[in-house]
């Protein structure tokens, strides 16, 4: 996606009312968990959710179950999605990133076509190609 896209995207972020999405659900996922699905065709450049975050001191989570969750934020936060925003499944080879879109505020967008069922996913590293390791074996 463009930059100036991207950027037109973050200022409307600011602005616009954070409205539930209909266009994905949450199923089930074997290896995985829980998994966030399309429930129909989603276009290349289309924002999939606006989810706003819960900002929390970064030691109030590690050694809990919710740290599994979190989003590192900033210097000595991170943030919990809410929405769906906390159960999108990694991969290596995502149909889908995230960015900050304002204040407490994370956008999920495609970044190719996303065909109706299929599971949507993001690199955990931010970068849709950054191939570092993450603190789990990874199910594709």
């Amino acid at each position: 996606m463009d930059a100036v896209r991207i950027s037109l995207l973050q200022r409307l972020a600011i602005v616009m009312p954070l409205i539930p999405s209909n266009v994905i659900e949450v199923r089930r996922v074997r290896g995985k968990g829980r998994g966030v699905f399309a429930r129909r065709p989603i276009a290349e450049g289309d924002e999939i959710e606006r989810a706003p975050v819960l900002l929390v001191a970064d030691d109030c989570l590690y050694g809990t179950p919710l740290a599994d969750y979190a989003f590192e934020w900033s210097k000595g936060k991170v943030a919990l999605a809410l929405g769906y925003g906390s159960l999108y499944n990694h991969s290596y080879q995502p149909n889908a990133q995230y960015f900050y879109g304002g204040p407490q505020v994370k956008v999920f967008y495609a970044i190719r076509d996303i065909a109706a069922g299929e599971e949507i996913t993001i690199n955990y590293n931010s970068e849709p190609t950054d191939q570092s390791p993450v603190w789990f074996d990874v199910v594709e």
